[in-house]
Parts: C-alpha cells; sequence; structure tokens
C-alpha cells in the first residue's frame, strides 16, 4: 500500500465554558481527511491491527455501540481517521493519567472535512495530546514504528507542568461534586470557587479566609512555640542560636539529644534529629543556617513523626512517617543500596502524583549528615547485613487518620486556633498517636499553612481521606451554591435591550449588577468600557469581580461556536429568536458551517441547556422553534408574545406555565390559579420612548418583544410586578457614555 498523505490540522479552536458539543470544555479540531475520505479503516489493510497492538486498551472503548468493543467493532466495520483520531487522543489522555470519556466527530459541508471534540481539561494538555494522536495515527495508517510510552510521558509532562496539582484538583472536584463552578485565576493553582460576591478563593491548601498574619507566625517556628506553650500545648523546650558554639551550649542545656532546624523553614530541609554529640550538632548547625534565617535548637521527642490536617478546627485526616533503612550486601554502595532496595518501591517517584518521594542523597544534605554520624559515606560499602539508616522519619503518607486519640485531635485542633489558621498542618511527634500526648512525653512541633494533601489523597497505607470535600464543606455553608444569579440572553433580535433594562430592573431590587453587552461593560449603572462586550473574556470578568451578586451577559451566536458560555449554568436564559442563517450568512457563522436555521437551533440551545433545575428558561412563543426548545430545560419556561392568545401560549398556560403578553395596551403577567397582572401601560411617555429605542435594524414589534423578554426575566426572578413598573418608567434606553 503506497503511504496516505497526512491528514492536515486545518483550525484548532478551545471551546473554554458550555458549547455545542457539552456542558464541559472541549478542543474543537477542523481536519481535512485529504485522500484518506476513501479509506476508511477497513480499506487500510493491516491497519487495525497494527493500531490495537499500539493501543491495546481502545478495547475498553464503548463509542456508540455501548458496550466494551465497540469502538473495535467500529473498526472492523469501517470508520473514517477523523473519528479514530478522536480515539486515539482520548486514549493517550487515559494513559497519561487524565481520564477523558467524551468525543464526538462530525461531517461538515465541505467533501472529507470534519469537526472532531474532545474532552480538554486544560488546552496545553489538550493540544499536545492532539500532536501525539496525530502522529501516532499517522504511523499506524502507513505502518512505520512509533513509541507509544514517549508520547505518553510527553502528554504527562505537559499535565505536571500546566494542570492543576494534586491538592488543588481535589479541592476543585469536591467542589464540582457539589455543584459549585471554579474558575482558574492564573497559570499554578490560583483557583476561584464559586462567582462573583458568593466565591471564596484557593490556593493548594490556603484560602481566601487564612490569615496573613497567621501564616506569618506559622512560618516562626520559636514564636509558634510560645504560643503554642502559652496555651498548654505541649511543645518541645527550645531556643534561638546564633552560632555554631551557641548551638551545642544550648543543647547541653536543654540535654542530648536535641533537633537542630531552621527557624522558618519548610518541608524538612535542613533539620537534623537525634543529635547527641558537639561535632553533630555543629554540623547541623551550619546545614541548618542555609535553609532559613535563623536557627533553632529544641528537645528531640522520641517517637514517629505524625502530619495531622486541620480543617475549621477539626481533624479531618493524619498520617504518620517512618524510618527508611537499607541492609548492606557487603557489595554495593550505599547509593546503590538505596536504588535496590528503596527506589523501587512503585510508590516512590520524581512527581506529586506518587505518595513516596524518590532519595537522592546528592539533594539531600540531612540523609549525608545522619551517614556520615554513621560513619559512613554515600560511596561506603556497608558489611553484609548491616542495617544503615536513610531517613529517620521518611515520607510521612501512612493514613492513620482513625488512631488519633481524642485527647491529641483536642491539642491539634487548639494549636491550629492559637495560631489562627484555618487550614493547617500540624506536625506531632508520639511515639503512639492512640494515646494522649501528655502520658508519653509527645509534642506538637510545628503548625503549617498551606499544607499538601496528596499524602492524606493518595497514602502509601490505609484509606484516602476525602479532605478536599472538608476544605469545601468548610469554605460553603451546607445548601450554598457559591452563585450569584446569572441572566443570559441569547439571539439577535433586541438581545441589547433586553439585558440592559434586566440589569436595570435588577439594579432597583438591590442587587449590585455586572452586565455585558453589544453597547459596552457595566457595573451598576456604569458603563466602564465602551464596543461589544457580549464575549466570553467580559463575563468571565465579572464573574470574577467580588463585589458583583447578580450578572447579566448577552450571547451572540458567533461567541458560542467560538469560546462557550462564560459560565457553566444560570438562574435564567432567554432565546429571542433563530435568525443569523439566512443568506447572506454573517461571515463568524459561515466558518463555523452555520448555513440553516436548524443549525442555528443547536447552537442557541445551549442558552437553554445550561438553565438550573430551579431556574427559568424565557422563550419567544411567536417561533414554533423556539416553542419546541422549552422540552430541553432543566427548570421552568416561561413564554412571552405580542399576542395573548397565541395557541402555544394558551396551552402552556393550561399546563401551569407561566406567560407574558399584551393586552390593550398594558402588560400582562399571567399564571392559571393566579390572577393576571397587568404591570405596565405601554402608553405611558416613558414606555413610548422605549419602545422607540431598538435597533435600526429590528424587525416590526422587536423592541416590544424586547420589553416583554425583559419583564418575563424580572418575574422569574421574582421581582415584584409594582418594581418592574416603576423601572419600565425609569429605565433610559440611550446608551451611556463612558465615565
Amino acid at each position: 500500500m503506497s503511504k496516505k498523505n497526512d491528514i492536515k490540522l486545518l483550525r484548532i479552536n478551545y471551546l473554554r465554558g458550555p458549547n455545542i458539543w457539552t456542558y464541559r470544555p472541549v478542543l474543537e479540531v477542523w481536519l481535512d481527511l485529504g485522500e484518506l475520505e476513501d479509506f476508511p479503516s477497513n480499506k487500510l489493510p493491516g491497519f487495525n491491527d497494527r493500531l490495537t497492538k499500539l493501543m491495546p486498551a481502545l478495547v475498553e472503548h464503548h463509542c456508540g455501540v455501548g458496550e466494551r468493543g465497540g469502538f473495535i467493532e467500529r473498526l472492523t466495520e469501517g470508520t473514517w481517521a477523523g473519528h479514530i483520531l478522536e480515539h486515539v487522543v482520548i486514549e493517550l489522555l487515559n494513559l497519561a493519567g487524565m481520564p477523558t470519556g467524551f468525543g464526538q466527530t462530525r461531517s461538515t459541508s465541505q467533501h472529507g472535512v470534519y469537526r472532531m471534540v474532545f474532552r480538554a481539561r486544560d488546552e496545553q494538555v489538550a493540544r499536545t495530546a492532539l500532536k501525539e494522536g496525530h502522529a501516532l495515527l499517522m504511523a499506524a495508517i502507513n505502518d512505520e514504528p512509533f513509541d507509544v510510552d514517549k508520547a505518553v510521558e510527553e502528554v504527562r509532562t505537559h499535565i505536571d507542568d500546566y494542570y492543576l496539582g494534586p491538592s488543588t484538583a481535589a479541592i476543585v472536584g469536591a467542589a464540582t461534586d457539589r455543584r459549585i463552578p471554579h474558575i482558574r485565576l492564573n497559570d499554578g493553582n490560583l483557583v476561584q470557587l464559586g462567582y462573583g460576591a458568593a466565591q471564596r478563593r484557593i490556593w493548594t491548601a490556603e484560602s481566601d479566609l487564612t490569615s496573613a498574619i497567621a501564616e506569618g507566625i506559622s512560618r516562626d517556628k520559636d514564636l509558634t512555640k510560645s504560643l503554642l506553650k502559652s496555651c498548654g500545648v505541649p511543645v518541645p523546650e527550645g531556643q534561638i542560636v546564633n552560632s555554631a558554639d551557641e548551638a551545642w551550649e544550648a543543647a547541653e542545656d536543654i540535654g542530648v539529644p536535641v533537633v537542630v532546624k531552621p527557624s522558618d523553614g519548610n518541608h524538612g530541609r535542613g533539620v537534623s534529629l537525634d543529635l547527641n554529640s558537639r561535632e553533630d550538632v555543629e554540623a547541623a548547625f551550619k546545614l541548618a543556617e542555609q535553609h532559613g534565617s535563623e536557627v533553632l535548637v529544641e528537645r528531640y521527642i522520641r517517637g514517629d513523626e505524625h502530619r495531622i490536617l486541620v480543617v475549621g478546627g477539626k481533624v479531618v485526616a493524619a498520617a504518620r512517617g517512618e524510618s527508611a533503612w537499607v541492609t548492606g550486601d557487603g557489595k554495593s554502595t550505599v547509593v546503590e543500596l538505596i536504588d535496590l532496595q528503596l527506589n523501587t518501591d512503585p510508590r516512590r517517584g520524581l512527581t506529586e502524583d506518587f505518595p513516596l518521594n524518590r532519595i537522592n542523597i546528592a539533594e539531600d544534605e540531612v540523609v549525608l549528615l545522619d551517614l556520615q554520624r554513621q560513619g559512613l559515606t554515600a560511596q561506603a560499602v556497608p558489611a553484609e547485613g548491616r542495617r544503615v539508616l536513610i531517613q529517620r522519619n521518611g515520607n510521612v503518607a501512612l493514613d492513620c487518620t482513625d488512631d488519633v486519640h481524642p485527647d491529641v485531635a483536642y491539642l491539634v485542633g487548639l494549636a491550629a486556633r492559637v495560631v489562627g489558621l484555618d487550614i493547617a498542618g500540624v506536625d506531632v511527634v508520639a511515639e503512639d498517636i492512640s494515646k494522649p500526648l501528655l502520658a508519653q512525653g509527645g509534642a506538637v512541633v510545628e503548625v503549617n499553612a498551606g499544607p499538601g494533601l496528596l499524602m492524606h489523597l493518595k497514602p502509601a497505607e490505609g484509606l484516602p481521606r476525602p479532605v478536599g470535600k472538608a476544605i469545601v464543606d468548610h469554605l460553603f455553608d451546607e445548601g450554598a451554591s457559591g452563585r450569584v444569579p446569572i441572566i443570559g440572553v441569547a439571539g439577535s433580535q433586541g438581545t441589547s435591550n433586553i439585558a440592559r433594562l434586566t440589569a436595570w430592573l435588577l439594579h432597583l431590587s438591590g442587587k449590585h449588577v455586572g452586565l455585558a453587552c453589544r453597547e459596552g461593560l457595566y457595573l451598576g449603572s456604569r458603563r466602564v468600557e465602551a464596543g461589544d462586550r457580549a464575549n466570553w473574556d467580559a463575563g468571565q470578568r465579572l464573574l470574577m469581580n467580588r463585589e458583583v451578586n447578580a450578572v447579566v451577559l448577552e450571547n451572540g451566536a458567533a461567541s458560542i461556536l467560538n469560546d462557550g458560555l462564560a459560565y457553566d449554568r444560570c438562574a435564567v436564559g432567554v432565546v429571542t429568536d433563530l435568525l443569523g442563517a439566512e443568506a447572506p450568512v454573517d461571515q463568524t457563522l459561515a466558518e463555523h458551517d452555520i448555513h440553516e436555521t436548524g443549525q442555528m437551533f443547536k447552537v442557541l440551545r445551549t442558552q437553554v441547556d445550561v438553565v438550573l433545575p430551579d431556574g427559568v428558561a424565557v422563550l419567544n412563543a411567536a417561533d414554533d422553534r423556539l416553542v419546541e426548545m422549552a422540552d430541553l430545560c432543566d427548570g421552568e419556561v416561561i413564554f412571552y408574545d405580542l399576542d395573548h392568545h397565541n395557541p402555544a401560549m394558551v396551552a402552556h398556560r393550561a399546563k401551569g406555565g407561566r406567560t407574558v403578553s399584551i393586552e390593550g395596551h398594558h402588560v400582562l403577567l399571567t399564571h392559571n390559579g393566579y390572577m393576571p397582572v397587568r404591570c405596565a401601560d405601554l402608553n405611558s411617555a416613558a414606555a413610548r420612548r422605549m419602545i422607540g429605542a431598538g435597533s435600526d435594524h429590528a424587525i416590526p414589534g422587536s423592541s416590544v418583544k424586547s420589553l416583554l423578554a425583559a419583564v418575563a426575566v424580572a418575574w422569574a426572578l421574582g421581582i415584584p410586578p409594582e418594581l418592574i413598573a416603576a423601572g419600565l418608567e425609569t429605565f433610559d434606553p440611550s446608551p451611556k457614555a463612558v465615565r
């Protein structure tokens, strides 16, 4: 078989919010198969065998068949390269540790051109998976060698470099389980949970409730100990020293064995334990002063080190460390023994995904110091059978949450409160954590801000603990959603007027409103930016604003196609019309292969798809296709139309639904079982002024319909009819100058 030409990647688009494909971010790829359009998988000799040999786990892909082996069945029957690429990319992400189940591939109006999408938690990771998957597929088609392990490692490296760390990801995952939305605020681990005024922020295991003063106290170990001691928390006796000689004098005063460590270090760097001789103390001082501003000498507490996670004053997880030893064989050096006996443990690795760290003597001066105290060096060859201590307290990664004595739990909770940390990692040394500290001479040795969570999420032994959930439950009260009312307005006719009038009515009801529409970006009644702001970026900016407690966003079809919606769900979703696919089609829509009204339905239904179960869709009942869209809504539906007797409106009211219409020259709110309410007089000067302020290109009656849509939104949000009427009288439809 002749070599096939490469599949062309015509365009790659990252859809960052809910879109025409799914509720979640995806990478959308436009593919030109070229000659491969004429060669489905069953017409490529040996291809299926080569592909499944490279990626055996493809047998687990159900595909549209809905069962294990479904994708293999499609390969055998014959499927096209775009669909195959979708599954290859998904499998690469699975192998790299970012499980991804969603993908779709659809043809376009151009011969051989397809749109392929797959779930993309991070854009850079997704692009890398696409690049490697593309290369793998072409290698399989053309019977060329391909290193799958290398490709997986490349994707995994990008996950480590670009995606959230495991601690942050656990918190975000727990928030998602509670339907609390999130926004990543930087390329690292700063994440916003919730929207607007209802938000909280986290940075790994620190929150916006974490006091800067408390964090400063926790970094000063001597100050921390003095505060804890004053409140009855047992701590080791110690003192700050300024020289090696002073360190030994302090050790003699305290009594050996002692610990020498930086007063403001972290992650155990520069900490030397169980020191008994002057030589050891002086060497430990020199090591400690390299890792902190001051050096602390304190009494050595016998026992194992424990890390206890305290959230909101309560213990939620605990882990224990243990010593790491090697046994000499009379032939291997200490370095070789470490690699043979310790680093081969599959629980050890170089990334945060491993509960235990690989031991690298060259990077750990404490290990070298301990070896020196045993009369050894890294290159020494211990005698056969000799046990050599490598780490006194290894990695703290053995779960012991269920063993923590109530007295210990009380003391560590008190320690966190004394320091002032809402989330704290409290280090306790004790021989038996299931017994009271004082009875065994145990002590609290450190209280740490921003503790790592991996030891509790992936312990080397024992059960994982739901620490992410504990932190989210601490940040958000039971039942809190982290949401503010979001109103999305989609369509093309009068949508800016609807958005602005809705924002005004919310403003009158006492909300601090953020508005992004084609006329600009508004905070309250003030326009802070002019120009078209009906886009994803402007919407995200409002959702990040901590002063905003209601958000109104205008969404055109182009914005949904280019970026997706700026929010995951909304309280009210409005769709005014399905116009835009008529000739001549707008350039942006044409680029997305939108040429028919049916396609516009699929685009704008996105707005209805994201309405919350307790939310409302507001739909123009004059369009039968929008009436059909009501069935897609998870929440309630309010129809609006000029004609109170529209059959769709009559049928909707008969089923208990609400409608907004015109009766005479009044706006009428109707809900079966309740007295109809007239809430505005269209003959008033204010109403006539507002109706006359529509677009020059509006279809007949569109300005009145815009008013009706805004009234329906206000009604959906529980704004009283009297306030709606007052809002219509006081609203100024003329665009405001930037102030």
